[in-house]
């Protein structure tokens, strides 16, 4: 039995108004990281977000010239300290940063898959990876932080809280050295947006400059976002 005009003029409205209802349905707030301010390995979204509030960070950092490293030592930025159960700093992040970690009972990791965000390489060895300081000890000591106390470079170093620590590959983190991004970047480019961000929030927090070059070189980055 075919509907009369009146039922098909109902039908079309029914759909209209179901097609209309779906389009603004969209939950934003389930888009993972949509509501998060923070960056951390393997996290970089491809969106502009990043490149926003990296770009604005960036702006209040101071620009300075390079600080002589008269002075500088490893041994001033004492790590890797213990974080309590038998685990140092080091054995912390490997375990964030890892899957399917394994540990002996006083923390010696074992075994785990990690993967090095700054040469997009999947890892499985644990001596094979380093842990690398986002913003390097020297280059800490460079944009103020020779001014600091033994404490602060002692929390600076073993520092859980900011995205100041990642578990990458050795070659990666031997290549970066104490570079900032005007000589050394990523080879990942996938990963400049989230590296640069993660830097300009380190320096931030920390209160430490950047030189021009630096600064020039982090806008590149964050424009990748």
């Amino acid at each position: 039995m075919r509907p009369s005009k009146n039922g098909k003029a109902v039908l079309i409205a029914l759909a209209l108004a179901t097609v209309l209802t779906g389009a603004g349905s969209c939950d934003v707030s389930s888009t993972p990281g949509a509501a998060e301010g923070s960056t951390g390995a393997g996290s970089n979204t491809g969106t502009g977000g990043g490149s926003g509030a990296g770009k604005a960070s960036l702006d209040t950092l101071t620009v300075a010239a390079a600080s002589s490293m008269s002075g500088y030592s490893r041994e001033k930025f004492t790590h890797w300290i213990s974080q309590g159960n038998g685990c140092d700093t080091r054995d912390v992040v490997l375990k964030r940063d890892g899957k399917n970690v394994k540990a002996t009972a006083d923390c010696k990791i074992t075994a785990g898959a990690w993967h090095s965000p700054y040469d997009d390489k999947d890892l499985t060895d644990p001596q094979a990876l380093d842990i690398d300081h986002m913003v390097p000890l020297a280059a800490a000591w460079r944009s103020g932080a020779g001014k600091w106390t033994d404490d602060q470079r002692k929390d600076f170093a073993n520092d859980l809280t900011r995205p100041q620590l990642f578990a990458v590959s050795l070659q990666s983190n031997r290549s970066k050295g104490d570079q900032d991004p005007s000589t050394w970047k990523p080879p990942n480019h996938a990963f400049w947006c989230t590296y640069a961000t993660d830097w300009v929030t380190v320096k931030a927090y920390y209160k430490l400059s950047v030189t021009q070059a630096e600064k020039t070189a982090l806008a590149d980055m964050l424009a990748t976002c």
